[in-house]
């Protein structure tokens, strides 16, 4: 099996979120690919199939360290750039059909760029006043500071916190463990005439208890992307910026048209290799 090192969503090599891709892996059963995931010890890793649904041109199953996933973003992106460098030839030239556990993604290539049409929400809606009291706690913040929440989940299981400004998402100092699994996305607008509308911090549970940061995080920039400009707070086009307290420059374009929200970014393969096991 070959395998491709794909960076997604940065604006620079080694400036956005990697993610691993396994091409052909037919022989491989679910537990494998969890240990594979688990041993290269990046946020996700996929894994290329045949597609199973006649629409789609090919199959991808995606998992983090401790689990499997229906849908992710920068996985999706990613996946579908090691496809077509691979010599993946789309039933459509013009857009590219995944499918996942999600169900079939649509994926559009444009001036070089790859976007995905953002996923109906599993859950959305308020956000139980103890949760968000617990959410506070998490990010080290009073609760008065959470100006709006919503949850926004398409998979991972997001809730969305909206404060003031991209400065108060940039200080964020949350707490590094926390008793049960959290997956918060932290929402600030920059003033006017910014380069980037809003920062964006995704924080979330590893397999042991312990918060991490995700450094640019396709899955909740496209529930966000749902929720705020439904909400009215935003209009497309617009870039959401992410990683920054990381040491990254993720940038996440969001668009609308033909009345979807198209999740789009910059993707570069930067190692690859073959599978020796």
């Amino acid at each position: 099996m070959d395998f491709s090192l794909v960076d997604v969503f940065g604006v620079a090599d080694f400036s956005g979120n990697p993610v691993a891709v396994v091409h052909d892996a037919t022989d491989l059963d679910t537990e494998q690919m969890q240990r594979i995931t688990r041993w290269l010890n990046l946020s996700e890793t996929t894994f290329l199939l045949p597609p199973t649904d006649a629409k789609a041109d090919y199959r991808v199953r995606i998992f983090t360290l401790d689990r499997e996933m229906p849908f992710a973003g920068h996985p999706t992106l990613g996946t579908c750039h090691a496809w077509l460098e691979a010599g993946g030839k789309p039933r459509n030239p013009d857009e590219i059909v995944q499918e996942c556990g999600a169900g079939l993604v649509p994926v559009r290539r444009s001036e070089g760029r790859l976007a995905f049409a953002a996923p109906p929400l599993i859950r959305s809606g308020p956000v139980e006043e103890e949760k968000l009291a617990e959410i506070a706690g998490v990010l080290g913040i009073s609760r008065d500071r959470i100006l709006d929440a919503a949850w926004a989940d398409n998979g991972p299981g997001w809730v969305a916190v909206l404060l003031g400004s991209a400065n108060e998402v940039l200080a964020l100092s949350p707490a590094r463990h926390h008793p049960s699994r959290m997956e918060i996305g932290v929402v600030g607008p920059y003033p006017a005439g910014s380069e980037a509308a809003y920062e964006v911090r995704a924080i979330f549970s590893d397999p042991f208890g312990g918060l991490i940061e995700d450094p640019v995080t396709g899955s909740l920039n496209a529930s966000v992307a749902q929720w705020m400009l439904g909400s009215g707070r935003v209009t497309a086009p617009y870039t959401a910026a992410q990683g920054t307290k990381l040491g990254r420059t993720g940038r996440v374009s969001v668009e609308q048209a033909d009345g979807e929200i198209w999740i789009g970014g910059a993707t570069h393969t930067l190692f690859g290799g073959r599978a020796l096991f």
